[in-house]
């Protein structure tokens, strides 16, 4: 991780990059990946990071092709845009921050919902930041709408806040809390550390043939996988509109996935390689997919190993090709999670009131919080070389 203080343009991040990676003394030519969110400094065709990266990898070797991957988890975000449903979400963002931005209200929210045993003792903010928060918030406020109605009655404000008499209105809330629960599943999926791009991958379009699903379902009036929206009277009325949005979503999912698609076939070949046709295999990898699939000790170390420690152990000599594959999917990462997890460390730890703390104290810091190692804290005491006698 480096600070980057000021301008944070295209040359500005590449020439911190570049500055790293020579530090390190790592060659631009092994460069096999580079994940982002997409931003245009990074992006940009002539002057982004991702443009002066590839110049500097072809320059070094012209051989090596780099991988640009947008980070698969901000996609499946971005892609909720196309159901425009702003017309639910501003009302119901508004009616959370009434009840929990002002303390008076929110304390008298709290005690109310107590007296009345709701199942939920309080509502959820709504952050745009945080992946999961709006189809949480959705479906808190949906199970809490009725006593919500009430609370608001009681304080004279129903009028503020007509959508929540306004059946067709619910009808569309229905629909997206369902919706967003969906959402919110397969994006728990793309989720964690260690993750091969193949399943992510794999997940969305999983998730891509469901909207299919869901769409056809639609249209016939059933409404199995969407159980808040078959609550409604309402729903039958406007299956039409709804088939739109999941085509719109399914189309759009599509679209923004295409960088994922061109290294589909690769990504398949490395995840089930003994399943695969060797005729459609790219020609130097055939007669070692061949090999593979032929050779019974191979399939076993195949069902029981993981799938680093499988190729790790095929031999160099027999599957120089195979092994270099495996090697180039394999080390791709799908998503920033490890990045916004690591932020979100940072931020906890960079309060503002450690006013004194340094870049290379906050490297520390993060190296210890990110670490996976356990230190050995018997061994360390046992050294004795820091203990000092209490005066």
């Amino acid at each position: 991780m480096e600070s980057l203080k000021g301008k944070t343009r295209g040359e500005d991040l590449y020439e911190q990059v570049s500055a790293v990676i020579e530090r390190r003394n790592l060659p631009w030519s092994k460069l096999a990946n580079v994940t982002t969110d997409g931003s245009p400094n990074l992006t940009g065709k002539n002057v982004g990071l991702l443009k002066r990266i590839q110049d500097k990898v072809k320059e070094e070797n012209p051989a090596q092709n780099v991988v640009f991957l947008h980070c698969i988890i901000h996609q499946e975000s971005l892609c909720k845009s196309i159901l425009q449903l702003n017309h639910v979400v501003d009302p119901v963002v508004k009616l959370v921050n009434f009840i929990r931005a002002r303390g008076l209200n929110h304390r008298q929210f709290v005690t109310f919902f107590e007296e009345t045993d709701a199942a939920h003792q309080d509502l959820l903010y709504h952050s745009r930041v945080r992946w999961l928060s709006l189809g949480k918030v959705l479906q808190r406020v949906w199970e809490l709408k009725e006593e919500i109605s009430s609370f608001l009655e009681l304080k004279e404000k129903s009028e503020e806040f007509p959508e929540l008499s306004d059946e067709n209105w619910l009808c569309d809330f229905a629909f997206s809390v369902d919706i967003f629960s969906h959402l919110n599943e397969l994006n728990v999926k793309l989720q964690g550390k260690d993750q091969f791009v193949h399943n992510l991958y794999t997940n969305v379009t999983a998730f891509k043939s469901k909207l299919i699903l869901f769409s056809r379902q639609m249209s016939n009036k059933s409404f199995t996988n969407f159980p808040t929206l078959a609550t409604q009277k309402e729903a039958t009325r406007n299956t039409k509109k709804y088939c739109k949005s999941l085509d719109d979503l399914q189309r759009e999912f599509c679209r923004r996935f295409s960088d994922f698609e061109k290294i589909d076939k690769s990504l398949q070949l490395v995840s089930c390689p003994l399943s695969q046709d060797p005729d459609t295999a790219p020609q130097e990898l055939q007669l070692e997919l061949i090999d593979l699939q032929s050779d019974s000790a191979s399939k076993e170390n195949f069902k029981s190993l993981k799938l680093t420690d499988f190729y790790a152990s095929l031999n160099k000599a027999t599957f120089p090709n195979l092994r270099r594959l495996a090697q180039e999917m394999i080390v791709l990462f799908g998503s920033t999670y490890v990045c916004e997890q690591t932020f979100s460390v940072m931020n906890i730890n960079k309060a503002r009131h450690r006013s004194k703390l340094t870049d290379q104290h906050l490297r520390s810091i993060l190296r210890i919080a990110t670490t996976k190692l356990a230190p050995d804290f018997d061994a360390l005491a046992k050294k004795g070389d820091q203990q000092h006698c209490c005066h």
